[in-house]
């Protein structure tokens, strides 16, 4: 009887090791040709731009240009191909290139044609075709604007809008610093951060965005501002969480604190296991007042189907702020059996880069994402939906389809700054649904789309039945076809529209930079009218 538990456990480590290996797998990428671009066939504003800055313009098949289509996280990503990549070195060259653009723009737009399109880059981890690429168009590669400087108190850092979360990490975890970030080290600090950002730290603190002091934005009419409670103080709060609709951020002032190390690490876990994780999440989200611990970052429950396994594991994974072993708030995950572990203490670089890693890039990849109530009923039903769609899944070539949830807790939503996702007023715990799957062959997105869809309809509807619904959707998780900006709140996306009217008056970032998502605006008016003054 030992032996045999002796053996069963063996083979469940071999078993959670294997997945982390398939997890880590990468495919060969396909080798793609680039046209060679002559001026005769590029548009008027990738012209004009390669004359006013031609150092930090980039065409097929130059290497800067490969390099840049083939570094997209997602391979939906890798399969666009621009016109030219810019790269610019500066917030003054992003500037030039904005008015390029919009005199472009305004020519085309009396003209009636459509706008030459442009995207903006910044880690390029969306999984979303066209988020951060543009076939044909001008894509604007911020990656060379990536510096990381902490201010002589340590209260703040400028961090530029091209660097990757592990760059940030990296270079406060020298200085005992640490700022509200990105969870993963390989995502990029402008997109997370616009699109709300969850953090670690976002018990104590709130979203990334609510930590942010200033931004440096390029707007439309290619004028650079500074965005903060006191200067433009409208913009402030509509970038956080509005996304590029006004402009291009070039660089963040963020608010800085002393870190040394945090606890974390996963938990590995048998699919057997699943009604007794989620029992723990939802009696860790319902915690009564007074217990709530703001240094307890997640849990991220998540749950793997590995299709070459054919198996079903269970990672959760936990934090805590402070260098404390085992705290008190996760008794309850470490009462259930797990085959394998990483929590220890580390430093901060350590822990973005462990989920970091297992995302690796080069594959398709699609989120789409729900809210819920912490209803446990409704909780279980969306853990049987995500085995039913497994099985339909099961048909995908190369697929690994993984459902998570993180808990949105009232005192969270209430930290930091004002902004423009419309949480502060919620009084009930929050569950964020996150599904992921990643797959390899084009022939199965449809399937994909079409799972995706009608999954998200099922809990949806569900979760309306027992009054565990809610509208709010987390931008950074959601799929093309979701609306965030609706579950910001009628409120919340009016007062967004009227800064995009004044900061962008003539649509250039509704209409020309397509990555994104938009804010449903009609411009026809304004375009109207610009098309008599002419």
């Amino acid at each position: 009887m030992v032996d045999q538990q002796i053996t069963a456990a063996f083979v469940g480590v071999v078993v959670v090791l294997l997945s982390l290996l398939v997890h880590h797998s990468r495919r060969a990428q396909p080798q793609m040709s680039y046209p060679n671009v002559t001026s005769a066939g590029l548009s008027a504003a990738s012209a004009t731009l390669a004359q006013a800055i031609p150092e930090s313009v980039f065409f097929g098949p130059h290497p800067v240009f490969i390099e840049s289509v083939q570094s997209y996280w997602a391979m939906q990503e890798r399969d666009i191909v621009p016109q030219c990549i810019f790269r610019p070195r500066n917030a003054r060259e992003v500037a030039t290139a904005i008015r390029i653009i919009k005199r472009d723009y305004d020519l085309r737009t009396r003209r009636g044609d459509l706008p030459s399109p442009f995207a903006i880059r910044s880690g390029g981890h969306s999984p979303i075709p066209g988020a951060a690429n543009t076939n044909s168009g001008i894509v604007i590669d911020l990656r060379l604007l990536n510096q990381i400087e902490p201010s002589r108190d340590g209260l703040s850092v400028v961090i530029g809008s091209g660097a990757r979360w592990l760059d940030v990490s990296s270079a406060l975890d020298s200085k005992s610093l640490a700022v509200a970030g990105g969870r993963n080290s390989a995502v990029g600090v402008g997109g997370l951060t616009l699109g709300g950002g969850i953090s670690f730290f976002s018990p104590r603190l709130g979203f990334v965005c609510n930590n942010i002091l200033s931004y440096e934005i390029v707007l439309a009419d290619g004028s650079v501002a500074t965005a903060s409670e006191s200067s433009n103080p409208g913009l402030w709060r509509a970038l956080k969480g509005g996304s590029n609709n006004f402009g291009v951020v070039t660089s963040f002032v963020a608010r800085s604190f002393p870190s040394t190390s945090i606890w974390s690490g996963f938990l590995y876990m048998t699919g057997s296991k699943a009604n007794q994780v989620i029992d723990t999440f939802h009696e860790f989200n319902q915690a009564k007042p007074g217990i709530y611990d703001e240094y307890a970052g997640g849990p991220l429950v998540c749950f793997s189907y590995l299709q070459k396994l054919g198996i079903n594991v269970i990672s959760t994974h936990l934090a805590y702020t402070k260098p404390v072993s085992w705290p008190a708030c996760w008794a309850g995950f470490k009462s259930i059996g797990r085959l394998w572990s990483t929590v220890k203490i580390r430093s901060l670089t350590s822990a973005t880069d462990e989920l970091g890693k297992l995302s690796p890039p080069g594959l398709r990849d699609s989120f789409f994402t729900t809210t819920v109530k912490n209803d446990h009923a409704t909780l279980m039903e969306t853990y049987a939906t995500y085995k039913q769609g497994a099985e339909v899944m099961s048909r995908v070539k190369g697929m690994t389809w993984t459902l998570a949830l993180q808990p949105l807790l009232p005192a969270m939503m209430r930290r930091g700054q004002p902004d423009s996702q419309g949480l502060g007023t919620r009084t009930e715990p929050l569950v964020i649904v996150l599904f992921t799957v990643v797959w390899k062959d084009t022939a199965d997105d449809e399937l994909v789309d079409r799972t995706a869809r009608g999954i998200i309809r099922h809990i949806d509807k569900y979760a309306a039945s027992r009054g565990a619904a809610d509208m709010y959707r987390y931008l950074n998780d959601c799929a093309s076809w979701q609306r965030p900006f609706d579950g910001y709140g009628a409120e919340n996306k009016r007062f967004l529209q009227d800064m995009s009217r004044i900061y962008d008056p003539n649509g250039l970032f509704q209409r020309a930079c397509l990555g994104g998502f938009k804010l449903d605006m009609d411009h026809a008016l304004l375009l109207q009218s610009d098309i008599r003054k002419a």
